[in-house]
């Protein structure tokens, strides 16, 4: 057999969201370099576009749409707009995310737990709450449920989605909405797997550790944040948005078709862990 072969996602029709920078702009560039025709889906239209652009530039075979994950008839107005012009859907990555908010990766960084303020949890609003929930949890719901319309009746297809470290990983602090959302995506996988599993689309998860992305206004970008949370990791050092790229080749091409309803862990230098 020709292993390489089984990496060949020449032609796959392809959907990110949250595709405009981090992880999800990485999982567009590796399957649009291997041949993939891509849509990256954000809701910063501007961004989108320039990254869509920058990547026609080099000869791939990408394009924009701009859609927040909360409005779901755009969104699936835009998944299905990418269907119809690659007249196909084989992969689909959920990830579009927001932060955590205060707390997780202080809690991380280093050996002490934090100390959360006396009331923060009453001073928590509903708002703040369910904005977390309706992107972190809500979004996936909707693009995976999308995507799913167009795999079913063609008996194939991939869907990853991005949980999260903090999934497993909870820390006393009011990150916990974020925790939450990732906690629910990630069984939610699970669920999805079980159901999808007779269609022949596969159902996985990536959960990132602390990557250097812009989320959250950015502050991974901290030097100081990075050693910090280095000093927790056996291999002393933290993600960057290519050390993903081999492993969403993997899980959106033939090669993972035996794998389904698993989540990955990509800890910044622990490796990979699979959380079944």
């Amino acid at each position: 057999m020709n292993v390489s072969s089984q990496f060949d996602v020449s032609g796959f029709g392809v959907v990110v969201t949250g595709g405009a920078s981090g992880l999800g702009l990485a999982y567009g560039e590796v399957l649009a370099a291997h041949g993939a025709r891509v849509t990256l889906i954000d809701v910063d239209a501007d961004t989108v576009r320039a990254q869509a652009s920058r990547l026609q530039g080099e000869g791939l075979d990408v394009r924009a749409a701009a859609a927040d994950v909360t409005d779901h008839e755009v969104l699936d107005r835009a998944i299905d707009e990418a269907a119809e012009t690659y007249g196909r859907l084989d992969v689909a990555f959920a990830n579009a995310g927001i932060d955590s908010g205060p707390g997780f990766v202080a809690g991380w960084a280093g050996s002490k737990r934090p100390r959360v303020e006396e009331g923060a949890l009453e001073r928590y609003t509903d708002e703040r709450w369910n904005r977390v929930i309706d992107i972190n949890l809500n979004g996936i719901f909707a693009t995976t449920r999308a995507a799913a319309r167009h795999m079913r009746p063609r008996g194939y297809g991939h869907i990853v989605i991005t949980t999260s470290l903090a999934a497993t990983r909870v820390e006393p602090v009011i990150g916990s909405a974020y925790m939450a959302a990732k906690a629910g995506a990630r069984h939610f996988m699970h669920s999805l797997a079980l159901e999808l599993a007779a269609d022949g689309i596969t159902v996985n998860a990536i959960a990132p550790g602390f990557f250097v992305t812009n989320i959250g206004g950015g502050h991974a970008h901290d030097p100081g944040l990075q050693a910090a949370v280095a000093k927790d990791i056996p291999m002393h050092r933290v993600g960057r948005p290519d050390d993903i790229k081999a492993l969403a080749l993997f899980l959106a091409s033939p090669a993972s078709e035996y794998v389904t309803g698993q989540e990955i862990v990509v800890d910044g230098g622990w490796g990979l862990g699979v959380a079944d």
